[in-house]
C-alpha cells in the first residue's frame, strides 16, 4: 500500500507541474500576441 501512495503522488506531483509549466507558457504567449497586436493597431490609427 505504501509503495502504491508514492507512485500515486509522484504522478500527481509530475501533472501538475506539468500543467504549472504549459498554463505559465500559453499565458506568456497569449500576453505577447496581445501586446503586437496592440502595438499594431495603435500604429495604423496614426497612419490614418
Amino acid at each position: 500500500m505504501n509503495e502504491q501512495l508514492r507512485i500515486i503522488l509522484m504522478i500527481i506531483v509530475s501533472v501538475s507541474i506539468f500543467g504549472l509549466l504549459v498554463f505559465v507558457f500559453v499565458k506568456n504567449y497569449i500576453r505577447n500576441k496581445i501586446e503586437s497586436l496592440a502595438k499594431e493597431e495603435i500604429q495604423e490609427k496614426k497612419l490614418k
